[in-house]
Parts: structure tokens; C-alpha cells; sequence
């Protein structure tokens, strides 16, 4: 494995993070970018060989020159549950999302929603996981959150927080067979009721439509993914329900907000944390 890092202004960083994420195919397994410092942003990406790391490299200089590419051989180990474990907790709104070993900390009258170390993404810790838990709190505060469709679970984090906070069922999906695994161990770990994840791609399967409509709808993906299931979730989502999206760079929301709008789905408020933006759509009532 072999990561490739650079630093420099955001809008170089964002670039050379859009030509790594949409190349087809891309030499990056994984890519992420983030703010480091006042001013400061810091791409990261992974590659699975030298030649594709070399690859990435070389991406990333011909779109943004001014920036300086490093590439550094990361031991073969199971990083991701190994980093995820020296994480603190987060606190978002009334959720607190952690390990058990801090859980037995919590102050009272937090709602507690317990995702171990693993490789499934979403542990509240990114911008993206903590926009919509924080998107979420203000659904609960206003209405019932009802029925749950969970697009991209992940870990299952969001739809384990949803059903704590008093959604009546939770159905995820997830691309990755993995996650699935993960978010369904996570689910009885933390002894919810009424949640399903499946390895699904999209919107359109008969066991998600036959739980339509949804009350609340997380979509915590990609731009162009939720771009393309625009109407499909527009469809799916029941009368005055709210949809959250996210995964998305700042400069990206408005595109995919436009196209949720051009479904005929209102758009309600912006998050921002961390460099990235999460969307709250309201379906018309």
C-alpha cells in the first residue's frame, strides 16, 4: 500500500482531488482532502502498487503543478481499524458516537450510539457522517422522524443514531459487501430494533420501494452518484420528508442541489464542517 500526500491552497487540493475521484478508472483506491492549518489543505490518497501510485502522481501534477506530491510505502497492517481506535469521541448535537471504552464516560442524558473501530466508513469523525448527525438532531427536534432510508450506511451510523432518536425503522444500503457486514453487527451491538442493511447499488429495488415512502432519507455518498439518483430518491421520499446529502465538497452543492430541485425538492439549509457540505432537501407536502 502506498500513500500519496500533498499541501498547498484549497483550490489546487480540490482539483487534483476531483481528477483522482472521477478518473475512470482511477489509480487511488481511496482519495480524501481536508483542511490542515489556516489556509492549508492536504490531499491523501492510497494506491494499491508503485506503478499506480507513480500514476496518482502524476495526475495530481498535471492538474495543479503548484503542488508538491509525496509518495510514502505504508506498511501492510489493518491501518484503518488501528487509526480509528486512538479516536476520540464525537459529540454532536445530543448524539455521542464511540468506542464502548468511552461510552462508559458519557454524561447522562446524551444518546449514545456505539461503532468499534473498523473498516466501514463512518465514525462521526468526518465532516461529512457529523453534517448529517447534526442534520439530524434538527429533524427530531421539529417532527417524528418516521421511516429511514439510509443510502451509502457504511458503518450504519446514521441509521443506528435515527433509530435511537425514535425513527420507527431504519432500512441501509451499502455498494460495499463489507459494510453491510459491519453496520448489521453494529446495529445489534447497539441493541436497535428494526434495522436492515443490504448490499445494493442504487435506489431502485423492490425491497426498498416496498418500505416507501420515507420520512427521512440520508444520502452520504458522491456528487455525481447523488446526481443520479436525484429522482429515484425524490420518488421514495413521502410528502413533507426530509432528505439529507452529503459527501460533498463545498464547490460541488450546488450542482447537487439543483438537480434534487429540479425533482421538485425544496432546499431547506447548508452544513459546512471540515471542508465539506451537507444538504437538507424537504420533499413538497
Amino acid at each position: 500500500m502506498y500513500q500519496i500526500s500533498a499541501r498547498g491552497a484549497r483550490a489546487p487540493v480540490e482539483a487534483a482531488w476531483d481528477a483522482l475521484a472521477w478518473a475512470d478508472p482511477s489509480p487511488a483506491g481511496a482519495v480524501d482532502c481536508k483542511e490542515d492549518g489556516r489556509g492549508v489543505w492536504r490531499l491523501d490518497a492510497f494506491a494499491e502498487s508503485q506503478e499506480d501510485a507513480d500514476a496518482c502522481v502524476a495526475m495530481i501534477t498535471e492538474t495543479s503543478p503548484e503542488l508538491n506530491a509525496r509518495v510514502e510505502e505504508v506498511v501492510e497492517r489493518d491501518w484503518v481499524t488501528m487509526s480509528l481506535e486512538g479516536l476520540p469521541p464525537v459529540s454532536a448535537g445530543p448524539f455521542f458516537v464511540a468506542g464502548s471504552h468511552a461510552l462508559a464516560k458519557m454524561a447522562p442524558g446524551r444518546i449514545p450510539v456505539l461503532i468499534e473501530a473498523g473498516p466501514a466508513f463512518g465514525t462521526g469523525h468526518h465532516g461529512t457522517t457529523l453534517g448529517c448527525l447534526l442534520a439530524l438532531d434538527d429533524v427530531r427536534r421539529r417532527r417524528a422522524i418516521g421511516k429511514v432510508l439510509d443510502l451509502g450506511t457504511g458503518s450504519g451510523v446514521l441509521a443506528i443514531a435515527a433509530l435511537k432518536a425514535g425513527a420507527t425503522m431504519a432500512l441501509g444500503t451499502d455498494i460495499d459487501f463489507d459494510s453491510v457486514v459491519v453496520a448489521n453487527e453494529n446495529a445489534k451491538k447497539n441493541n436497535v430494533t428494526g434495522f436492515t442493511a443490504m448490499h445494493v447499488t442504487g435506489a431502485n429495488h423492490p425491497r426498498i420501494r416496498q418500505s416507501a415512502p420515507y420520512q427521512t432519507v440520508f444520502a452520504n455518498i458522491l456528487m455525481k452518484p447523488l446526481i443520479g439518483l436525484a429522482p429515484e430518491i425524490a420518488r421514495l421520499t413521502a410528502p413533507g420528508g426530509t432528505i439529507i446529502l452529503s459527501g460533498l465538497l463545498h464547490h460541488q452543492a450546488m450542482q447537487v442541489r439543483q438537480a434534487f430541485e429540479g425533482h421538485g425538492i425544496l432546499f431547506e439549509r447548508r452544513i459546512r464542517k471540515d471542508g465539506w457540505s451537507t444538504l437538507v432537501m424537504r420533499q413538497k407536502a
